[in-house]
Parts: C-alpha cells; structure tokens; sequence
C-alpha cells in the first residue's frame, strides 16, 4: 500500500466518474457478490458493519420499490438494472461477537437509546455506502446515488419485522453519457478544509 495509484485509476473512481441518470447493461448476480466482498473491507467503528444491501433487479423487485420513488427518481429507477438499497440495521451491535471478538463491543451498545443507535447505524452506514460506490466504479460500473424516496415505504415493503432502515440509493449499470448533466463546482480546499 506504499505507492499511489495512477492517475488512470484515480480517474475512475474520482476525477471523470459522475453520477448518472440513465442506465443501459446488465449486471450479473457474480458481479454484485464481487462488488459486497470489496465494500465489506472497508472500515467501520467497531468493525460494526450496520450496513444492509437490497439489490432490487427483478421486475417484480422494480415494481415493489415504485411506489416508494419520487417522481424525479421513478423512471431512471425502474429502468437501471439494479438499484441498491443502502439500509443500516439498528440491532448491528448483535453481530460484534462475531465482527469485534476480541472484547465485549456488544456490550457497549446494547440497551443505548434507539437515536444512539439510528447515528452510529446511520454513518456507517453512509461510509460503507461510499465504499459501494467506489467499489462499483472500481469494477467498471456507473452509480446514481440519490435519496428522493419515501423511506418509511421503503422500510415497510422490504425490512418489514426486522431492525433494518432504509438510508439511501444506488443505481448501478453502464451509465449513458449523453444524459449526464455538466460537471458541477466543487469548493477550492482553502474554503472546505484547513491544514492545522
């Protein structure tokens, strides 16, 4: 890990890659896999993990989250072939046996108040939803992150029963080009950082 990238690749995971509206492709089901065993390498407190994928890629799948998809959003939805759900699981502190062994992490959040929980869930949750992105550009793919959606619809139709709420959206393909919008500004590091 002692040399930097080349600019070819931070290219394609920063510099030239955009956020897409539009997709065309397929994405296979080995794809996806690949694409969850290099997100879950990244880091989160505690080796936590709260991150929980739905890759809605079936017709049917597309039909259930519909409803749930602003109007700006329904269309480019529907049409991607495959849009992840990003949600984080409130009870992800059940996992730290298994993902944190080495002390009782469990211990440290079992019982906090459900806001505690929804803050530390909902981070890294947002963390391991940037690594999907870049995991994505990584093998090739084009990602539309977005909110635009009716979370509480999204948590009923998909986590129903279960501890898991919706955070954000991905749609992931081969993004077309020709309906990408100008690349906006960005702030100069003199007004979004300081060296100290």
């Amino acid at each position: 890990m002692s040399q930097p990238l080349s600019q070819e690749v931070l290219d394609q995971l920063f510099v030239t890659a955009r956020t897409h509206n539009r997709f065309t492709g397929e994405v296979s089901d080995e794809t996806l896999q690949r694409l969850y065993e290099l997100v879950k390498m990244g880091p989160t407190a505690a080796n936590s993990c709260p991150a929980r994928f739905v890759f809605v890629k079936s017709p049917e799948a597309k039909q259930r989250l519909a409803p749930a998809l602003d109007e700006g959003n329904r269309d480019k939805t529907l049409a991607a072939p495959v849009t992840v759900i990003v949600g984080y699981d409130l009870a992800f502190y059940d996992k730290l046996p298994y993902l944190f062994p080495h002390t009782d992490a469990k211990g440290w959040f079992d019982g906090k108040p459900e806001a505690d929980l929804h803050t530390i869930g909902l981070r890294n949750s947002s963390l391991q939803g940037a690594y999907l992105i870049l995991a994505a550009r990584a093998l090739g793919l084009d990602t539309g992150p977005m909110s635009g959606f009716d979370a509480a619809k999204i948590d009923a139709e998909f986590f129903a029963g279960t501890r898991i709420r919706s955070n954000f959206l991905v749609n992931l393909g081969e993004g077309d080009a020709t309906q990408i919008f100008p690349r906006l500004p960005r702030l100069p590091f003199e007004e979004a950082a300081r060296i100290l």
